[in-house]
């Protein structure tokens, strides 16, 4: 996320779907992973927004550094991540608009730990330099008062209990539903580390300020969709299976996967992954709190201005309706 990579790898590794709908040009969203259990929810409410009017197509790249990337250099128009770093970087005027999920992760590790302190000078498996997982290891490291040796970064936290499972690490950070995955089957060789809550944003949507204004109706109506989609799925976590297209980028996963939509976003909802109402002011003041602990902001919380980070019109508009 702090990293910025070259552009011309942002077009190396990304692919594309269009999708058309009514509206005159299409807003280009930046994913940063490829369609998964995880981003269901975020589909249906392109579905909802799509029959609202919305035009868009979406870029899968393959980490969040890249998605940002591709938001700053205009190559897309709306991203996910949570680009502090860059927001305060930058001279583009990038804003967040809505939060997606928290910061709701989970330090697992082989039987040979059991306490955070025990990963004192031991090396850790992570998402992504600069992204979530990172920030969290900077805080315990804070909190703790530990220092984790090698850091190594594998995305996707399915990718990362592979490597524990194969023996090829022995601490990682992962989701909600891997952790309990991973606790299901290997009871006998894995840990969960007692954690401190967390509030902050993992993914949030974010885009330029300028281009959001000049696309207002466009940006309401995806903010509409997300905040129905959100609050629906807070009240029912089986709404997103039954809405999930079956014709869509989510209807095409593994049978075992749309199998489990359920489970997921049930103990997802449960474990308080998603806000109902987009984060708001809320979110943004505990992301002021975290990333600046974390060491991805310059200053103090009460330094730093919300509004540089944050542009909650649409939301706030959402919330009426």
């Amino acid at each position: 996320m702090k990293e910025f990579l070259k552009r011309t790898a942002v077009a190396a590794i990304a692919i594309g779907l269009s999708v058309s709908a009514a509206s005159a040009e299409k807003i280009r969203i930046a994913l940063a992973e490829t369609p998964s259990d995880e981003l269901a929810a975020f589909f249906v409410a392109l579905e909802r927004a799509k029959a609202n009017g919305l035009d868009y197509e979406w870029t899968a790249f393959s980490d969040e550094e890249l998605a940002i990337q591709a938001v700053l250099s205009g190559q897309m128009d709306i991203g996910f991540g949570t680009p502090y770093a860059a927001m305060q970087k930058s001279k583009a005027p990038i804003r967040i608009i809505f939060q997606l999920s928290k910061l709701k992760f989970f330090p697992v590790t082989t039987k040979k730990y059991s306490s955070l302190e025990d990963l004192d000078g031991e090396p850790i498996l992570l998402h992504s330099r600069g992204g979530g997982t990172d920030s969290i290891a900077n805080v315990i490291e804070d909190k703790v008062g530990i220092t984790f040796g090698d850091r190594s970064y594998v995305p996707g936290s399915a990718n990362r209990v592979v490597a524990l499972v194969a023996g090829q690490a022995d601490a990682t950070i992962i989701d909600l539903s891997n952790k309990n995955k991973i606790i299901d089957e290997h009871p006998d060789k894995f840990n969960v580390l007692e954690m401190f809550d967390v509030e902050a944003s993992d993914e949030a949507l974010f885009a330029n300020l300028d281009w959001i204004k000049a696309n207002e109706d466009d940006v309401q109506i995806f903010v509409d969709a997300l905040h129905s989609t959100w609050k629906d799925m807070n009240a029912d976590p089986t709404i997103i299976s039954k809405e999930t297209n079956p014709d869509g980028p989510i209807g095409q996963l593994p049978p075992e996967i749309l199998g489990s939509l359920d489970d997921f976003y049930t103990a997802a909802v449960a474990g308080g992954l998603y806000d109902p109402d987009g984060g708001g002011m809320k979110a943004a003041q505990a992301d002021m709190e975290w990333y600046s602990q974390a060491g991805q902001l310059e200053g103090s919380p009460d330094e730093l201005n919300i509004e540089d980070f944050w542009y909650m019109a649409p939301l706030d508009k959402a919330m009426m309706n």
